[in-house]
């Protein structure tokens, strides 16, 4: 995670914008790995020539991949809680896979803290808005509320 502040400033930012991450790029290789490590070879993530078919004219990202570069978008943006010992991901709700994410393009991951609450005595969770953004295109890869726990 980003930089550590103290835990009532930490809930200070319930509503708050917290900035984008950097641009990943989403290539081909990238997808072909993940297929790899899924074991979902689908051709319109792994084969290029029938993809070009597709209404989305080349490969598209799986949409657990571009899921699953949530933690990485994080670290730079979201900050950590002073003293905290770890970190774990409690749940995602309303996710929704908007658009693809084709071969080639990067996205970034947009957050938000929607709620921060100590759920028990040092048990903080957090629930972060957060839209996955294609860049040069306006509709969103996906959008989600991404529940954490964090233990101070």
């Amino acid at each position: 995670m980003g930089r550590a502040v103290p835990l009532a400033d930490y809930l200070g930012l319930k509503g708050k914008d917290l900035g984008s991450s950097d641009w990943i790029l989403v290539d081909q290789a990238r997808i072909d790995q993940f297929a790899e490590t899924t074991g979902d070879h689908q051709f319109i993530h792994v084969d290029p020539e029938l993809a070009k078919q597709t209404p989305f004219g080349t490969t598209i990202a799986h949409g657990y991949l571009t899921l699953s570069l949530l933690s990485v978008m994080a670290y730079g943006v979201m900050p950590g809680i002073e003293g905290a010992k770890m970190g774990v991901n409690y749940g995602l709700n309303s996710v929704r896979f908007l658009a693809p994410v084709r071969s080639g393009k990067r996205v970034r991951g947009h957050f938000t803290m929607k709620d921060a609450t100590e759920r028990s005595p040092g048990v903080i969770q957090t629930i972060v808005d957060v839209k996955v953004e294609i860049e040069g295109e306006d509709k969103p890869a996906l959008a989600a509320e991404w529940v954490t726990l964090s233990y101070v």
